[in-house]
């Protein structure tokens, strides 16, 4: 069955999952490329995430830029995880909660506008569920431009592997642009005009400061985010490799670039409770395609004979823009 049998459909989430216009109207342009009215465009747009099919139009913001994040998991007792997912999803700088097929059961993903705002998320989860929460923090990515094309391949517009951000182009105010940004624009015909009033700014200084952002590395992605479990890609692995930092200098680079292979980076292990340091994930609209995808991985010249398991999701709890700016830090 056809997810998006609409043909105007499959082309406004395929090909604007990146590089969106940074213009006052920016929807004409897709209004002309897809041969519909801008009306039109909108419509579909709205509908598409009033159906679940797309989280938002916006941003994705590059790894502890203006923010900090981390990946962390725990290991939670069969008939307690409807409750403790629960809990971890009532801190509002999580904004992806899986579950997945391991002993550590329940991942998420913790932000925030620094890293102690993460790590106090994380010792509020440990102290209310009661269970020890592992750290995974990111070392250094090798692909994080996730993507998904109605066609079934997963890298639609085949994505430059990510850069340094020069930290440096930051100003004030940026941290509550990207937040608003990674809500989602207002999809309405003058977006950016709304977002500056809403942030209590000029819609030319908005624009200046979004082109900005994207030239220094900080702002990775700006258009069409969609939600990969509603448009098919239901059979999800995370993959974890046994490698020392040295190996995956080669292997990080070749696993990125493998089709069917959506996310890739290295982060710090755990003594003692969680060895793996390279990650990978396959999204697949079965688990044969799923499994196939990671029989290519493991016969890679520098993955052959690693140690590694597959972490399949079940479940979905959460998943959401990332937290950049605190709650009242956004509203001053």
């Amino acid at each position: 069955m056809k997810l998006v049998a609409d043909p105007a459909d499959r082309r406004l989430l395929d090909d604007f999952q990146r590089d969106f216009p940074v213009i006052p109207r920016p929807f004409a342009p897709l209004a002309t490329e897809t041969g519909l009215s801008e009306g039109d465009v909108l419509k579909r747009l709205n509908a598409m995430r009033q159906s679940g099919r797309i989280t938002r139009v916006g941003a994705t913001c590059a790894p502890n830029t203006l923010s900090a994040s981390t990946l962390a998991a725990v290991a939670a007792p069969l008939d307690r995880i409807e409750d403790v997912a629960a809990i971890i999803n009532e801190e509002p700088g999580v904004n992806h909660s899986y579950e997945r097929e391991d002993n550590w059961n329940i991942w998420f993903v913790a932000t925030g506008p620094d890293r102690q705002h993460v790590t106090n998320t994380l010792t509020r989860i440990e102290a209310r569920t009661g269970l020890r929460v592992i750290d995974l923090r990111l070392v250094r990515p090798f692909n994080v431009d996730l993507g998904f094309k109605m066609t079934g391949t997963t890298h639609p517009t085949n994505p430059p592997p990510p850069r340094p951000a020069n930290l440096d182009a930051i100003q004030p105010g940026d941290r509550e642009l990207m937040q608003a940004l990674c809500q989602g624009l207002p999809i309405v015909d003058t977006p950016y005009a709304a977002l500056a009033e809403q942030l209590g700014r000029h819609e030319d200084g908005v624009l200046d400061r979004i082109n900005a952002l994207s030239d220094a590395g900080i702002l990775s992605r700006l258009g069409v985010i969609v939600r990969h479990r509603a448009l098919g890609w239901r059979s999800n692995a995370m993959v974890v490799w046994d490698l020392e930092p040295d190996a995956i200098t080669t292997a990080g680079p070749q696993l990125a670039a493998l089709p069917g292979v959506t996310l890739c980076y290295e982060r710090l292990p755990v003594e003692g409770v969680w060895p793996y340091r390279l990650y990978s994930m396959i999204h697949a609209k079965s688990r044969d395609e799923a499994l196939a995808v990671l029989d290519q991985a493991a016969n890679l010249p520098s993955l052959k004979g690693v140690a590694h398991k597959a972490l399949f999701s079940t479940r979905c709890f959460r998943q959401t823009g990332a937290m950049i700016a605190a709650k009242q830090e956004a509203a001053e």
